[in-house]
């Protein structure tokens, strides 16, 4: 949380900080429930620092609205909050076409080795062993995408642009687009050049990139997660990447965040962001001014602005 939003949130709301007050969650949440005035709102950062569940719910019953900063809701028990009448909304399209040219710009950094050739040069290896290997082009590869939503279809936009023939898996087919559809992501990935994960994380999509669809992408094809860190069996993805099964890897999300595990720290057909595809300033300052203005209608009583659950 910067500072100006911090302030601006201030001045309209009394606010409780789990972050800055330095106790542990379950005190922190006591200590929220028993003041006479408890909160009825709740801003949960894109890290879910806490999960919104029953136990959460019960620590603190009188919240009425959830605001989750990220775009995904699988850190929320949505049906729990529905059971108790609590509203929920999240950031919802603000960080989309960020995250699309992220994705773009980890694609090309991978297929045309870009951070590697970059530490190449930095190093002051170019005059010693001359011409750093060749990368492979972007334009007419086959792009598999998991998750056709506002993420996915911009990324598919964006590389439509650079020749790229377009694949993809979702929940179901969409009839306004004029990609092929797979039912399963383990054919996509037979007939896929690079895989780009832009679902979100669910029970049925934990480990949607599993070994099975790492032998089927091949020892020539390159993955990229933008989406949760625990859509990729990062296990088995590792191994892929040691063995040479696949070909490189782009990743802005990992399975156990900010832990990343070492294994990929030497591999230079690997390129890692910090889960940044989210963030412009541009986005963030759009992203105070929708928590602030959902805030601002559940108090007031007001439609939310990009609304989950109805309250």
């Amino acid at each position: 949380m910067d500072d100006d939003f911090d302030a601006a949130l201030r001045q309209r709301y009394r606010v409780l900080d789990f972050f800055v007050s330095g106790e542990p969650l379950p005190a922190f949440l006591a200590g929220a429930a028993a003041l006479p005035d408890p909160p009825r709102a709740a801003v949960v950062m894109g890290g879910a620092a806490a999960r919104v569940d029953a136990a959460l719910l019960d620590a603190v019953p009188s919240l009425g609205f959830v605001f989750s900063t990220g775009a995904g809701v699988d850190h929320i028990d949505l049906a729990e909050c529905a059971r108790r009448g609590v509203a929920v909304a999240n950031s919802g399209t603000v960080y989309s076409t960020d995250v699309a040219d992220h994705a773009v710009g980890m694609i090309i950094d991978v297929l045309r080795r870009v951070s590697a050739a970059e530490r190449f040069v930095r190093s002051g290896l170019w005059p010693a062993q001359g011409d750093y290997p060749l990368g492979t082009k972007l334009g007419g590869k086959r792009v598999g995408i998991i998750g056709l939503g506002n993420i996915g279809s911009l990324i598919a936009k964006r590389l439509e642009a650079f020749g790229c023939i377009i694949h993809y898996n979702s929940r179901r087919p969409r009839d306004s687009v004029p990609y092929k559809y797979f039912f399963n992501v383990h054919d996509l990935a037979l007939e896929s050049d690079v895989l780009v994960v832009a679902c979100a994380l669910n029970k049925d999509t934990r480990h949607i990139v599993n070994k099975d669809v790492l032998e089927a992408l091949g020892k020539d094809g390159i993955i990229i997660n933008i989406g949760r860190g625990a859509n990729v069996d990062e296990a088995e993805l590792i191994r892929a990447l040691k063995e040479g099964r696949i070909a490189g890897a782009g990743l802005d999300v990992f399975e156990n965040e900010p832990k990343v595990p070492a294994e990929l720290f030497s591999m230079d057909n690997v390129v890692m962001t910090s889960h940044v595809a989210v963030f412009t300033s541009e986005s963030r300052s759009d992203l105070w001014d929708t928590t602030i203005g959902s805030l601002e209608a559940f108090f007031s009583g007001k439609p939310l602005l990009r609304q989950v659950l109805p309250w």
